[in-house]
């Protein structure tokens, strides 16, 4: 058995797809792997490491800037293979809001203070001639609950990822802006687990780093699309249509949302840690990107 740990707010979100399609299509099986979900409740992104260190989980789905600032402050966790790398976050905001100069005053509902998605969000802003200051903030976890939030009224305007976002414009809601307007490519979230315990159980990274990796072959496969769709109607809960154009949007030429097969980009970690060292939350010298990955079982499941 292997405890795969989950905060709820990914657990229905475009960003499980890699993982949720190798479970339901039994690439996991295939490898010999019996997967558990782990849905981490409470969530949130600090309690992904913690689920690895108090045993709750065996490895994890977890942001980069989490990890890494798990990392500094003394865990064994390494990403031992990456799940998404250059997310498409839209800034959506109700009808009547047409600019982003117009949120001044009003109420944005952000992501975690510490995460790519408020990093990327700032810098939209700052585009515009916008401070964070400029605008009322409020935490919300997980892009189904910031929707909830758009659609309640109690934000006037709230990163989405896919598929929320277009479900979001479907019904009238105003695309301000993207994330990758604003900051160059990094790697957004990774699958985790400790050194101690992958380095006693390699053979089983290693299965698990090969079935992620046909997971991602399958995303890819024009053969498998309508597999792949009714995997993310499933997940999301969204029309087959908003499906469909999310995986357009994913297999568009140069598009990076999604690693090809699991691989980790050194390059794309050593964005999120200058991102960290930009928003003060970690201090010069910067670490290198190579403490906080191990591409070892990657490399063993013939990933490069």
């Amino acid at each position: 058995m292997l405890r795969y740990g989950q905060a709820l707010s990914a657990h229905k979100s475009i960003y499980s797809l890699p993982v949720a399609l190798a479970a339901r299509e039994g690439l996991f099986r295939r490898e010999g792997i019996d997967l558990r979900v782990v849905i981490l409740v409470p969530g949130g992104a600090e309690r992904m490491i913690h689920a690895l260190h108090d045993d709750t989980v065996d490895v994890t789905h977890v942001a980069t800037p989490f990890l890494v600032r798990a990392v500094l402050a003394g865990s064994d966790a390494a990403a031992i293979a990456a799940e998404f790398n250059d997310p498409i976050y839209s800034l959506v905001a109700r009808p009547e809001i047409a600019r982003i100069a117009e949120l001044k005053g009003r109420i944005v509902g952000m992501a975690d203070a510490g995460g790519s998605i408020a990093f990327s969000m700032r810098k939209l802003l700052a585009l515009h001639g916008m401070r964070e200051s400029d605008v009322r903030t409020k935490t919300i976890d997980g892009t189904p609950a910031r929707l909830s939030c758009l659609r309640g009224g109690g934000c006037d305007a709230v990163p989405l990822g896919q598929p929320q976002d277009m479900l979001a414009l479907s019904e009238g809601y105003r695309l301000l802006g993207t994330s990758n307007q604003a900051v160059p490519e990094y790697l957004y979230t990774v699958t985790a687990a400790r050194r101690s315990w992958a380095a006693a159980n390699a053979d089983l990274a290693v299965r698990y780093a090969r079935a992620l990796a046909a997971s991602f072959d399958m995303i890819r496969d024009p053969a498998r699309r309508g597999v792949v769709v009714a995997a993310i109607v499933d997940i999301t809960a969204v029309p087959p249509g908003i499906a469909e154009r999310v995986l357009d949007l994913y297999a568009q030429p140069g598009r990076k949302a999604l690693p090809l097969r699991g691989e980790i980009n050194p390059d794309g970690v050593a964005q999120v840690i200058a991102f960290m060292a930009e928003a003060g939350q970690i201090q010069p010298p910067l670490p290198a990107a190579a403490r906080f990955v191990d591409l070892s079982y990657l490399a063993r499941a013939g990933v490069r």
